[in-house]
C-alpha cells in the first residue's frame, strides 16, 4: 500500500491496514507529529481495545485487552538509550506472543526486531496529508 490520506481516512486506512497484513507486528517509522500515535490508536479501536488508548513514552509498552479478550501491546522507544533496555523488559517474549504488536520508534532497536514485522512508514505532506507506505 502506497497512498495519501487525511484525518478523515483514518478509519479507512486502519481497517484495510489490518486485514491486509499477514504479521501482527506493526512498524511505525516517521517523524515526531506525524500520526503515528493517532493511526495506532484508531487501529486498537477498530482491534476492539476497550482501554484508554496513549503513548507509552515514559513506560515503553503499554497493553491492552480487546473486547474478544485478546492482547494488543503498544511500544514506544523513541527514549531508549540501548537495546538492552528493550531485552530487559522482555521484549523478545512480547514478540513471541502472537498478539498484535504495534511499535513506535523501531529504529532504535533495529537488531531486535522480528524479520517478518511489517514496515510502516508515514511522511507528512503538509498540515492536512499524509503518506503511508507499507513494507
Amino acid at each position: 500500500m502506497n497512498k495519501n490520506y487525511s484525518l478523515e481516512d483514518l478509519s479507512s486506512i486502519a481497517s484495510e491496514l489490518i486485514s491486509s497484513v499477514e504479521n501482527k507486528t506493526l512498524l511505525f517509522y516517521g517523524q515526531m507529529g506525524v500520526g503515528k500515535t493517532t493511526l495506532i490508536k484508531e487501529i486498537c479501536k477498530q482491534l476492539g481495545v476497550l482501554d484508554n488508548i496513549s503513548s507509552p513514552t515514559f513506560s515503553l509498552v503499554n497493553e491492552y485487552q480487546t473486547s474478544k479478550t485478546a492482547k494488543v501491546f503498544h511500544f514506544d522507544f523513541y527514549r531508549i538509550e540501548d537495546e538492552t533496555e528493550a531485552l530487559d523488559m522482555g521484549i523478545e517474549e512480547y514478540f513471541d506472543y502472537n498478539a498484535w504488536c504495534l511499535v513506535e520508534w523501531p529504529e532504535n532497536i533495529e537488531n531486535l526486531l522480528p524479520l517478518d514485522a511489517v514496515e510502516i512508514h508515514l511522511t507528512i505532506l503538509n498540515d492536512q496529508q499524509r503518506n503511508i507506505q507499507i513494507k
